[in-house]
């Protein structure tokens, strides 16, 4: 009798886990519904928003797992033209399964800070996994294409509209480092992260972001704060 007690008690607390398991999923990688940017895919990264200025948002985001790819090259725009490519092959089927994966959003690319105007860059652009792909994402065929999981970090954000450009991606960067530097706030000076939410067909109300890993101990100074969850 207790030892079948015992087992009922091990299967509950197994689906149990199993519901958390797929709770924390969805809290990572969620419906579109639930973000302010996302309007063009089912699923988008969401976030805890912990406070904001009137020239940045810190927000706070969990582990998730990315398709990456790297590209080398001058100008930004023609090695993410090349990075794009190689992604959405993956997505449409490109991969050990055949499987075709839903887009998401955003598109983050890592950039490496410019030491000089003539200096070749590795840009990595990385497509969002959805919420069913997380746990085990389908493997690529393409040896330039990688699975990476991102450790959970705290980013300061800077919005901008209309389209992402090396030039506009470029400014809106220097004007946030300008931002944090002037609040003494600290963060990673070697690389920034530029984010698109949009597909090029989109021509109106489009949202780009620049992001900036935060380190130390993180704040919004002189803002008015505002500490919520994102989800709520």
């Amino acid at each position: 009798m207790h030892r079948t007690q015992s087992s009922e008690a091990m299967i509950f607390l197994s689906g149990l886990a199993g519901i958390l398991l797929v709770l924390t999923a969805e809290a990572k990688v969620g419906k579109s519904s639930q973000g302010k940017y996302c309007s063009e895919t089912e699923e988008c990264l969401l976030f805890d928003l912990i406070c904001e200025t009137d020239s940045y948002e810190l927000r706070h985001y969990s582990s998730v797992k990315w398709v990456s790819t790297n590209e080398t090259g001058y100008i930004m725009d023609f090695a993410l033209m090349r990075a794009f490519k190689r992604l959405f092959g993956y997505i449409t089927g490109q991969n050990m399964q055949g499987k075709k994966i839903e887009m998401t959003a955003p598109v983050v690319v890592k950039v490496i800070d410019q030491k000089s105007f003539w200096e070749e860059r590795v840009f990595r652009m990385s497509f969002l996994l959805p919420s069913e792909h997380q746990m085990t994402p389908p493997k690529p065929t393409d040896d330039k294409v990688f699975i990476q999981e991102w450790p959970e970090m705290k980013v300061y954000v800077k919005s901008y509209g209309g389209w992402m450009t090396s030039l506009s991606d470029k400014m809106k960067a220097s004007s946030l480092c300008s931002s944090l530097d002037s609040a003494g706030s600290q963060y990673n000076k070697e690389y920034h992260y530029a984010v698109g939410y949009d597909s090029p067909m989109k021509l109106f109300n489009r949202h780009n972001e620049v992001w900036l890993v935060a380190e130390g101990d993180p704040e919004c100074s002189s803002s008015s704060e505002e500490e919520y969850s994102f989800f709520n």
